[in-house]
């Protein structure tokens, strides 16, 4: 019998790309499918602690095992910037294109263009939480190449590699990213 798992988020784009990720071996679901709406806490300045909170709201609410996750994009030039804060660099209510859009606007003159995708993934399995952590260090470059993907992808370049994650087919960027190493993580963790 498959498995279900709770993923708490209503993020469509990384709903499938976790769900490619951890293949067929689980069902995710998402807030909706457990009538969840709107914004969960994320009020932590760190990645950990933002997965964390997360996922114990979803927990508490639901009573249910899940997994929460927090990603974001650490660049040298802009000093970590935009971090935790990734997700809503250009404010509130920004798109992926407006984050982008100032990133690049920042980093405009910058020589150094290294970075890297964290991301902390909190399991909570029968009240105890567990945390898997996935790192991938890049190059952010002047414009966007390719058309796949969500977030910063069209803009970042793995280092050891010539395509944006945003230009890549999917099984390559997941094998590679920051939130694939560390759901196969937290997979190899959930089979053991």
């Amino acid at each position: 019998m498959v498995k279900q798992l709770l993923f708490a988020t209503n993020n469509s784009h990384k709903l499938r790309e976790v769900q490619e990720i951890i293949g067929t071996s689980f069902i995710l679901l998402s807030l909706k499918d457990v009538s969840i709406e709107g914004d969960i806490p994320e009020t932590s300045d760190t990645l950990e602690g933002n997965a964390r909170q997360k996922a114990r709201h979803i927990y508490e609410k639901t009573g249910t095992d899940c997994f929460a996750d927090d990603t974001g994009l650490f660049i040298d030039a802009l000093d970590g910037r935009p971090g935790v804060y990734s997700a809503r660099y250009a404010g509130e209510g920004c798109s992926f294109e407006d984050n982008i859009r100032k990133v690049l606007a920042e980093m405009m003159d910058a020589e150094n263009r290294n970075a890297s995708f964290r991301c902390m993934v909190c399991l909570i399995l029968a009240g105890k939480e567990h945390l898997f952590e996935g790192r991938i260090d890049g190059i952010i470059l002047k414009e966007k190449h390719g058309t796949e993907g969500f977030g910063y992808d069209p803009v970042f370049v793995p280092n050891g590699q010539s395509q944006t994650f945003s230009e890549m087919p999917p099984y390559l960027k997941n094998g590679l990213s920051h939130r694939g190493r560390a759901i196969l993580k937290m997979m190899r963790f959930l089979v053991q």
